[in-house]
């Protein structure tokens, strides 16, 4: 069982969030613009290598061929989302809390921590899809040698100009199956591994900054863990030329597995768990320092 030791706000969790959110991406964009080349690098011809070998060769030609500025290519897409989206995410996942309790002080259980974490990932699909379609493009431009978008706001308007909103919105159900489940296991892990790392006859809410950092970076690995796949599929799909997947993810999912096998659902898997500890160790610990000074400020919120 989750120790709950006050009532839960979900207003105090959008503001926390959003904060929480900032911190991560500045920590995690380039091992995300990374994990989003390796995803969607072309299949080489016969006898050529790859154009990366691996996580570190894509940091490495990123790094020598674009200088630092390649790696945090994008990053406006979600600095602009991710405030928003990540406000909304717990939000969604205080108010999953606190629509599964009976009284104020109800302590939940961990599935309804998973039902309520599930929840955010609804909540944060509609910021959270045209953000990623946008990164997305913007990340491998620069790959392709081709230079179709000025920035996201350009991006936008062409995607929009293209296929309206459908075309910004390409790739919502992905970000759905992604989401969802990865959220779940998000809040429920971090929630579970506060409680066990809380010494016994101490309160959750006073649990130390290295273990902040511990339980959110762990939680962030577990989140991946179940999301990787999706996130293959998805990175594919909103890269792909209009057309190319006329019957969406299964079509994705048909090409990797015949032409790259099982193994490339999970490519960018270096990448992504380098990147899940320290980022989501920096998300959580912005959110809890966040919602201590709220809780100072405003206690009646």
């Amino acid at each position: 069982m989750a120790e709950q030791p006050q009532p839960i706000s979900p207003v105090k969790n959008f503001f926390a969030g959003g904060f929480g959110g900032v911190c991560l991406v500045f920590v995690g964009h380039p091992l995300d613009t990374i994990k989003v080349r390796l995803q969607t690098q072309p299949k080489p011809q016969p006898g050529q290598p790859p154009l990366y070998s691996g996580t570190f060769d894509c940091f490495k030609k990123t790094l020598v061929g674009e200088g630092v500025r390649g790696l945090y290519k994008g990053m406006a897409a979600p600095i602009i989302g991710v405030t928003p989206m990540f406000a909304v995410c717990f939000f969604g996942f205080g108010l999953g809390k606190r629509l599964q309790q009976r009284k104020p002080d109800d302590v939940l259980t961990y599935p309804q921590l998973f039902a309520a974490g599930m929840l955010s990932g609804v909540f944060t699909t509609a910021i959270m899809a045209p953000g990623e379609r946008i990164k997305c493009l913007l990340q491998i431009q620069a790959a392709t040698g081709e230079t179709k978008y000025s920035g996201s706001l350009d991006c936008a308007k062409q995607l929009y100009r293209e296929a309206g909103i459908r075309g910004v919105y390409k790739g919502t159900v992905l970000t759905l199956m992604r989401d969802v489940p990865a959220s779940g296991m998000y809040f429920m892990t971090y929630e579970w591994l506060k409680n066990v790392l809380t010494p016994e006859g101490k309160s959750v809410s006073d649990l130390s900054v290295p273990r902040i950092l511990f339980a959110g970076g762990l939680a962030g690995i577990f989140n991946w863990a179940v999301a990787i796949p999706p996130d293959v599929l998805k990175s594919r799909f909103q890269t792909a030329p209009p057309g190319k997947y006329a019957n969406g993810f299964r079509d994705v999912l048909r090409e990797l597995i015949r032409e790259e096998g099982v193994a490339s659902l999970y490519k960018g898997f270096t990448a992504v768990m380098i990147r899940a500890f320290p980022t989501n160790a920096a998300c959580f610990l912005g959110f809890e320092v966040a919602m201590k000074f709220l809780n100072w400020i405003a206690p009646g919120l």
